[in-house]
């Protein structure tokens, strides 16, 4: 942990994971446990950190937004992490889903579309000395072929379906959580994968920004 968690800091922290978390039905030992520990503070901007713990998401920039941290410890819940998992996350952001993860998976690979967001963020994740995460700059909705297959994998932004290949790279009993709809709100759905097919299940109504790429929302800057 850095020096710029200071005792105020970790103070606001415990209250976002008692009232936000806790008390919404997080239960999950671990998640609490890296909610708890992540400094969520410092993957925002400076002139935002009085907010960093609110129960909100906030924008780190490019249009994108570090989410609400009730929907990260919800979907961090939902994959239903173990140790020696591997998993792909679509979408680094900020950065901060992607440290929450690797405290509680073996490997984390995080998929990045922006580059200039990719750049500051890695610089961030490497000052908190995370080793188990790799990174690239690409088209996410692509997924990651060469590491696949993986435990589970998370996408941070809504898409218009589920990307086939994000399917095809999932182990057997691996889990997919997504959400899925316009651009306006979203299902939160989870697709686990069997040795005869995928089970879908509708978890939650969302909202998140437009997923970009050629199996999610086409580029309209582009």
């Amino acid at each position: 942990m850095t020096g710029s968690d200071s005792t105020e800091y970790r103070h606001e922290r415990e209250t976002m994971v008692v009232t936000q978390l806790e008390n919404r039905g997080i239960y999950n030992q671990r998640v609490l446990d890296a909610m708890r520990k992540v400094p969520r503070h410092l993957f925002v901007e400076k002139a935002l950190r009085d907010q960093a713990y609110a129960d909100c998401p906030l924008p780190i920039g490019y249009d994108q937004t570090i989410s609400q941290p009730y929907m990260v410890a919800e979907m961090t819940q939902i994959l239903e992490l173990l140790p020696h998992d591997r998993v792909l996350e679509i979408g680094t952001g900020s950065g901060y889903q992607t440290a929450v993860l690797a405290e509680l998976a073996s490997r984390v690979y995080s998929i990045e579309r922006i580059h200039g967001l990719l750049t500051r963020t890695m610089k961030q994740i490497d000052r908190l000395g995370y080793d188990n995460i790799v990174t690239k700059c690409s088209d996410g909705t692509d997924g990651w072929l060469e590491q696949s297959p993986f435990d589970a994998i998370i996408v941070t932004a809504g898409s218009p379906r589920v990307p086939e290949p994000l399917k095809e790279q999932l182990n057997i009993g691996g889990r997919l959580v997504i959400p899925v709809g316009d651009g306006f709100s979203q299902i939160l759905m989870k697709i686990t994968r069997k040795e005869d097919g995928f089970i879908e299940r509708s978890m939650m109504g969302c909202r998140f920004v437009k997923l970009i790429g050629r199996h999610g929302w086409e580029d309209k800057k582009t």
